[in-house]
């Protein structure tokens, strides 16, 4: 999600970030980089003319220019207006009045309208505790209300007998009716679709908003679509005045353009993200989480609410002390892999990490989230291949112990390896964390601190200084580079006081 313009924008700012002092040049020069990589984005050209514009004005103020780290200024005034293009903060659902909250989710064809209002049921019933009811109100596409009552059974969400002889607006009708008299709390419609807008699909739901009158009226687009998603979702705005957008496939879109433009093209914020096959991967959308992980500055506080959703408590405490006292063990690295499969992809897991996101990539050589989730399949083997001694002490495990372990987890000696190296950096980033400020933050967590006064709490200022110190201390070539700097300057004394010899012989 938003790699490449997260990488782009990234770049751009690098070059600012060591200047002492900022000139309407080099703020010119990186606004091109910006806009450059906003319309590569895919984000509509009339929305970063004004973002460009509104950031412009700021950076060439004296909030700037005046700033003892007019680079950090600068990013924090980028960060400031991107929540703010993106509408600010996130918008609850409308579900207040009396029961049931009817919702009503519109969009063509395609787009995932059916599995987006069965997630969004979902997460209805687990995040918010409500009583969701589905209605299949589809009666055109072949099998739509088959695939709606499967999916509620898999979730374990009551759905409405609709049949396809009947009118959409009689179901909607009936549904509500039977919704007030099982007590279920939140009607969620699936509406049909179209393979493109057309008048006959636009009556169809606007009939069904004046029989059930809706407290939202939700569009749900293909965000891999870029501008033609917000396009669409513009005309469905215009007829029906929608209250807000999901957009689905967001795990897979590199680009992000739409995320970005919807807000200010229809002028109705982006509730919910999709992010991946499974039935809970559905998203709040969090103006200023993205923002920080479009910055680079990761986005910890849905970090911490994943690791909260499939870590106890007590885990994290055990876990958070064990690296105090620097006792992670190998034991504690396999737990911790194990528990990280849980959380989902290796890589959204690492993009949400400050610093480290940004190094993804160079982590991966280039081969992507699924190369890293193979390759932590292959180092749990090794360690269950480790005895405990060998998990306790790795230190102690010599090349003989290595050839064994190899054997024993049909790997090659170079892979056990690389997972010492690997735990032996994790390790040491997990006890110099204290350093960079991202300790602290956890023990908030850990410690019942809300998610939204730790928002307040943490500045992206904050955020960007922990990304530093944690690139810095993540870099895999440091080691090395520093140990080829060692041997370049001693082989340059040696050879001066060679040269140094032969004069004086001469």
């Amino acid at each position: 999600m938003f790699d490449a313009l997260s990488d782009k924008i990234s770049g751009a700012f690098q070059k600012l970030s060591g200047r002492g002092k900022l000139s309407e040049g080099n703020i010119e020069e990186a606004l091109k980089e910006v806009r450059v990589s906003l319309l590569e984005a895919d984000v509509n050209f009339r929305v970063v003319r004004t973002f460009l514009k509104d950031v412009k004005e700021r950076a060439l103020g004296t909030e700037v220019m005046k700033s003892v780290t007019p680079g950090q200024q600068f990013v924090k005034i980028v960060h400031e207006e991107l929540v703010s293009l993106m509408g600010g903060e996130a918008v609850p659902l409308d579900l207040e009045g009396k029961p049931p909250a009817v919702i009503m989710v519109v969009g063509l064809q395609g787009s995932g309208k059916t599995t987006s209002l069965s997630k969004l049921a979902l997460h209805l019933k687990d995040k918010m505790g409500r009583k969701p009811y589905l209605v299949p109100a589809d009666v055109y596409r072949p099998a739509a209300i088959e695939q709606l009552t499967t999916l509620a059974g898999s979730i374990n969400i009551p759905v409405h007998p609709s049949t396809t002889s009947a009118d959409p607006v009689d179901i909607a009708k009936d549904a509500v009716r039977a919704a007030r008299e099982m007590r279920a709390d939140t009607v969620l419609i699936d509406t049909a679709g179209r393979l493109q807008i057309d008048d006959e699909l636009m009556q169809e739901l606007e009939h069904i908003k004046a029989a059930v009158n809706p407290n939202e009226i939700i569009f749900v687009a293909d965000a891999m679509t870029g501008q033609e998603a917000v396009n669409v979702a513009k005309t469905f705005n215009d007829r029906l005045e929608c209250s807000g957008f999901i957009l689905t496939k967001m795990d897979g879109d590199a680009r992000g353009g739409a995320a970005l433009s919807i807000k200010a093209v229809t002028g109705k914020p982006l509730k919910y993200i999709g992010v991946g096959e499974k039935m809970d991967a559905i998203e709040v959308f969090h103006p200023d989480r993205i923002a920080g992980r479009i910055l680079g500055m990761g986005d910890v506080l849905s970090l911490v609410e994943k690791a909260q959703d499939h870590i106890e408590e007590k885990e994290a405490e055990d876990m958070l002390k064990r690296m105090q006292e620097d006792k992670f063990s190998l034991e504690d690295f396999l737990q911790q892999m194990k528990r990280m499969k849980k959380m989902g992809p290796m890589g959204d897991i690492l993009s949400m990490m400050p610093g480290i996101g940004s190094q993804f990539k160079e982590l991966t050589k280039g081969e992507g989230a699924a190369e890293l989730d193979k390759q932590l399949g292959k180092f749990e083997a090794i360690v269950h291949s480790m005895n405990k001694f060998e998990r306790l002490n790795p230190s102690k495990i010599d090349v003989s112990r290595k050839r064994r372990i190899a054997n024993g987890s049909g790997s090659s000696m170079e892979e056990v390896g690389m997972l010492l190296q690997q735990y032996t950096m994790m390790r040491q980033m997990m006890k110099k964390m204290n350093k960079v400020g991202m300790g602290s933050m956890f023990r908030k967590l850990l410690g019942g601190t809300a998610m939204e006064d730790l928002a307040n709490e943490v500045s992206p200022t904050q955020l960007q200084h922990a990304a530093g110190g944690l690139k810095r201390m993540n870099n895999p070539n440091r080691a090395v580079e520093k140990a080829k700097a060692k041997a370049k300057a001693r082989q340059k004394a040696k050879m001066v006081k060679k040269q140094k010899k032969q004069k004086r012989r001469k």
